[in-house]
């Protein structure tokens, strides 16, 4: 067993205190860090937070050590049968997939901060956690006292907690399994509300697949003060970070619904039904995979289409969301060069972030519209007999549950299987393509009875210019420019702050004052880089940016509102 001690002392600094017990049984033992996380396809390099490591024998003797790379420690271990190890972590970042402690929590997600070693990842793991003694502490772990145990270093690894006296938790059950959701500093929770939802699209799952991966299931919520949206998946559990807190039963609600529904339908998509270059996961290095629009995008789609299918969300909400992935798709000129399989593979370039504009695109957005196609493509060849849904069970059930990793070929074979249909053009041209597949959206959406509505972005700044902005303040941040536009062709640039339009001091009133110069040239004033210059901009009688709509259309057929009834199952309500 892997003894672990963990403390909490000076928690304003943030750093959390190790001590740690392994057995050893070779003259040299390599420690080692995972530098990733599950979830997040970037490299973590979570050994940059390590402070004071150290090694001592069961004598209290220091023992030789070094660090053979960004995330190994090499132990001279000759003669001695354990090793003690000491170390700290600073823990200050509070998102989804990170660690963090201050005086009122101590959160910890264990793939960050745990060392093992090649010859202990199937040995057993003990936490002691030195905590106050009324903080409770919300995981899935085994608990004894204030001691957490998992079987193995990947179990520990996939594992997350939190400790802390501000924890809430209701519990609901669905096929016999227990489900809890923990609220962390939440102060006002509609439970009636929430465990309702939460038992209709847990439900829906759990009916789609037959079965359920794992024995229980925690939603470990953290309530944040600040606007934050953000899950993590686990195999028995999930962590999400959500605010303000004040709306988190407000405006936030579908939030929240969005983002717990797609975090449990990941216990299957990649906790289980898993890309065979991540089975098993390899925490020491990138984990490369073209399969991002199937473990992130087909998520994204059926996270959201399980709402509708339970009745929590009605028709117009749900197709909110798609509408979000519409948007995003026709603002994103990435699309024209960059396939959403090599998109996949580069998550490990660079990371989530925009990065050079117009390069990539994302594998959630055009994983999900990719998705939405082939799920319509195959009810309309099945006479809505099957969706997309049946593709993810046979892949749970033939390869994950044969405790096998799975390939494209796979999950082309079962999606031509299904349907009967070749889909040697949707791989070719769309998924390992930059073909436009607007036609092929418009006839999904058409078998449904929707139809798309395009008009200019209401924004002068998009529509006419063709640039988008974030505020800061009163001013403006330049975050895209539409190419060949005219702030393109002017000389705006990504990171521009526009302070002033015609020598006018801007005050929050960006396209109100480039509507009032609507006939005349303006003149941006812009900081850049610390220096600040004039860009001159004509507007132009072309449209850049676009605003798009799907609607139930007015001249809907009886078999389009067939097609409708099955696909969106009990969110259908006319």
């Amino acid at each position: 067993m892997i003894q672990y001690e963990l403390n909490c002392n000076f928690p304003n600094q943030h750093y959390i205190q190790f001590k740690a017990i392994f057995p050893v049984n070779e003259s040299v033992t390599i420690l080692k860090l995972s530098v990733w996380r599950p979830g997040r396809y970037e490299l973590g390099n979570f050994a940059k937070n390590i402070r004071n490591f150290r090694v001592y024998s069961s004598q209290n003797k220091s023992i030789e050590f070094k660090k053979i790379d960004k995330s190994s420690w090499e132990i001279q271990s000759e003669n001695e049968s354990e090793i003690f190890i000491e170390y700290e972590y600073f823990a200050s970042e509070l998102n989804a997939g990170s660690s963090f402690l201050d005086e009122t929590q101590l959160y910890v997600n264990p793939v960050n901060c745990i060392f093992y070693s090649d010859n202990s990842k199937d040995e057993e793991y003990c936490l002691k956690l030195n905590i106050p003694s009324n903080w409770e502490i919300a995981t899935s772990l085994k608990i004894e006292n204030s001691s957490l145990f998992a079987t193995n270093y990947e179990e520990l690894a996939d594992s997350p907690f939190i400790c802390s006296h501000y924890l809430a938790k209701e519990t609901y059950e669905v096929e016999q399994i227990k489900f809890h959701i923990w609220f962390n500093k939440q102060k006002f929770i509609d439970w009636d509300r929430l465990k309702k939802d939460f038992v209709r699209f847990t439900q829906k799952q759990i009916q789609a697949f037959g079965h359920f991966p794992a024995n229980e299931f925690h939603f470990l919520i953290h309530s944040l003060p600040y606007a934050a949206y953000h899950g993590v998946e686990h195999l028995k559990s999930t962590v999400i970070t959500l605010g303000p807190s004040y709306d988190i039963f407000g405006s936030q609600y579908n939030e929240l619904l969005g983002v717990s529904s797609h975090e449990l339908y990941h216990v299957w998509n990649v906790k289980s039904i898993r890309p065979k270059e991540m089975y098993p996961y390899n925490f020491e290095k990138e984990n490369y995979s073209s399969l991002g629009y199937v473990y992130e995008g087909v998520t994204t789609y059926m996270g959201d289409l399980y709402l509708l299918k339970s009745g929590v969300f009605n028709l117009s909400t749900y197709l909110n969301e798609l509408n979000k992935q519409l948007q995003k798709h026709y603002d994103n000129p990435g699309r024209y060069n960059y396939s959403v399989a090599q998109s996949s593979l580069d998550t490990w370039l660079d990371g989530y972030v925009q990065g050079a504009p117009g390069r990539k695109v994302s594998i959630y957005t055009e994983g999900c519209l990719l998705a939405f196609v082939a799920d319509i493509m195959i009810r309309k060849a099945a006479q809505n007999k099957y969706g997309i849904e049946e593709v993810m069970k046979r892949l749970y059930v033939d390869i994950a549950q044969q405790e096998k990793g799975y390939e494209q070929a796979d999950y082309k074979l079962i999606l031509e299987d299904v349907s009967g249909l070749s889909f040697d053009d949707y791989f070719e041209n769309y998924i390992n393509g930059t073909r436009p597949y607007d036609e092929l959206v418009m006839n999904a959406l058409n078998y449904l009875g929707l139809e798309l509505v395009q008009k200019p972005s209401s924004l002068y700044s998009e529509s006419k210019l063709g640039f988008k902005v974030l505020s800061k303040g009163k001013n403006f941040v330049v975050q895209a420019i539409h190419p060949q536009s005219p702030a393109a062709l002017g000389g705006l640039s990504l990171g521009d702050e526009i302070t002033a339009v015609n020598d006018i001091r801007l005050n929050g009133d960006l396209n109100q004052w480039l509507q009032y110069f609507d006939s005349e040239q303006k003149s941006l004033t812009i900081s850049r880089e610390g220096r600040m210059m004039n860009i001159q901009l004509t507007g132009s009688d072309n449209c850049y940016y676009f605003d798009y709509k799907i609607l139930l259309s007015n001249l809907i057929t009886g078999d389009q509102m067939n097609n409708l009834r099955s696909w969106g199952e009990e969110g259908i309500d006319f």
